[in-house]
């Protein structure tokens, strides 16, 4: 058995609850999208979002910096883990005042503040599960977090369920997720306990607040990050009300279903690279190459397809109701393509121990995002959204090739030439859907055959992409 394929294998149980998992969300995004309309579909995004950017007060990123520890001295464990979950504890109550104290000031009506404070203890229960499913990595043992996040995504799909079916509203969708995230917990702590670790629980205040100071720079980078992917939703309520919120959180949900490729990709390709060519900077150079060339290959045809049937999939997973989606789904497509580049090129930089780097390059990017939304909200609502959005993911593109090319992290120039490549099979794609105007069902195999033919003809695919096919395949 090859390298290749007992990383594939040591990998099953994570890779099978990230599919698990997008199928879930898959089903629940548009039941409950449908169900509770488009309003209400805005506060609950608007819930999810806040929620979300305040994630970070429960940790201040001591999840991050704890687990690191672990990972290097697996008997510092107990003491870790005992100091963290009541110091957790007591940042959560904080989190919970402060998500009011907000809201309060925000002029939330009595629904949305509910609704958010619910989501807030979702949002609270899952902190703790990420730092569980943290020192499950550390330990080595990432079946635990799969068959966690599989239990977790499951349930919630059930209780989901029966929430619409006994028609409970917003607040029975709620429910369901806090519910759903307790059954997890209890589960994962007592494997932590069983099989991994026994907490040794105590509140040394010297040591919490040197774990705290230490992990400020974890922290920074989850404010920034959580602001960048979740602001727009926030300023959207507030700007114009919860219906054109509604209608973007609509398409939001739809397009993260796609970043699955990016989860299943990071998961297994790039770090199989990273383990054979961790001490080799050109090799490192070359896997990020390959990154973007696979992912590219993927996404661009995926989204020119999407503009022209943009319409049709809104009306086929949402309903009519949600027509005006279409319009924001063929503008966010884009930041697909543009994300799974940016998650590679910040892998890159990462493994080069740029960390400050990505920091200000997100902190950049959050900045634009907000003030270029306080403009095209107002003048343009969720399509205005949208395009802030796939702006802002392009300047972090090009401050990112920037930054690489100061470093002497140079691509090959055959990237470039592939890269041109798949735009020219996605333009044969998008020209001969426009011409043939075809039901989108007989576009589906149509236009696959139609791309790759014309990546055949241009000899798009090259040694190392067959050799790469076959030893994925066990046959070299």
């Amino acid at each position: 058995m090859s390298k290749i394929q007992t990383i594939f294998k040591n990998m099953s149980w994570l890779l099978i609850s990230q599919v698990v998992a997008s199928i879930c969300a898959f089903i629940w995004t548009v039941l409950i999208a449908r169900y509770l309309g488009v309003s209400d579909y805005g506060i609950l995004g608007f819930a999810i979002s806040i929620s979300g950017i305040l994630a970070i007060t429960v940790d201040l990123g001591i999840s991050g910096h704890i687990v690191r520890h672990i990972a290097t001295e697996y008997s510092v464990a107990p003491k870790y883990l005992g100091n963290a979950i009541p110091l957790k504890s007591v940042f959560a109550v904080g989190t919970f005042v402060l998500t009011l104290i907000i809201l309060i000031l925000l002029n939330s009506n009595e629904l949305t503040i509910t609704v958010t404070l619910l989501f807030t203890i979702e949002m609270i229960i899952k902190s703790f599960i990420g730092l569980f499913n943290g020192t499950f990595q550390a330990f080595e043992e990432g079946k635990y977090q799969g068959i966690g996040n599989t239990l977790l995504n499951s349930i919630l799909l059930v209780f989901i369920l029966i929430s619409i079916f006994t028609d409970l509203g917003i607040f029975g969708i709620a429910i369901s997720y806090i519910l759903a995230n307790v059954i997890t917990l209890v589960y994962e702590y007592y494997v932590l306990n069983k099989h991994i670790t026994r907490p040794k629980y105590e509140l040394d205040i010297s040591f919490c607040k040197a774990i705290t100071l230490a992990s400020i720079p974890f922290a920074i980078g989850g404010i920034l990050y959580n602001i960048y992917y979740s602001i727009d939703v926030v300023m959207l309520t507030n700007l114009v009300g919860s219906y054109p919120t509604g209608i973007y959180n609509a398409t939001y949900k739809l397009i993260s279903v796609l970043t699955l490729f990016y989860s299943v990709y990071g998961a297994v390709f790039f770090p199989i690279m990273s383990k054979f060519y961790k001490d080799d900077e050109k090799l490192l150079l070359i896997s990020f190459e390959k990154s973007v060339k696979y992912l590219m290959l993927v996404m661009i045809p995926i989204a020119v397809a999407t503009m022209f049937y943009s319409l049709d999939i809104i009306q086929l997973i949402y309903g009519h109701e949600y027509d005006a989606a279409s319009s924001v789904l063929s503008i966010l497509i884009w930041t697909v393509c543009l994300l799974f580049v940016n998650g590679a090129c910040n892998n890159l930089l990462l493994a080069s121990h740029k960390e400050t780097t990505t920091l200000k390059v997100y902190g950049i990017a959050a900045a634009f995002n907000i003030v270029l939304n306080f403009f095209m909200i107002p003048h343009f609502s969720a399509e205005g959204a949208a395009i802030t959005t796939v702006l802002s993911d392009f300047l972090i593109l090009i401050i990112f090739a920037y930054v690489m090319y100061k470093m002497g992290h140079r691509p090959n120039r055959k990237l470039y030439f592939d890269v041109l490549k798949i735009i020219a099979g996605s333009a044969v794609l998008g020209i001969a859907l426009y011409f043939l105007n075809l039901n989108m069902w007989v576009a589906l195999p149509v236009g696959i055959i139609i791309y790759l033919a014309a990546l055949y003809l241009i000899r798009f695919f090259d040694d190392d992409d067959k050799y790469i096919v076959k030893e994925i395949l066990g046959k070299n």
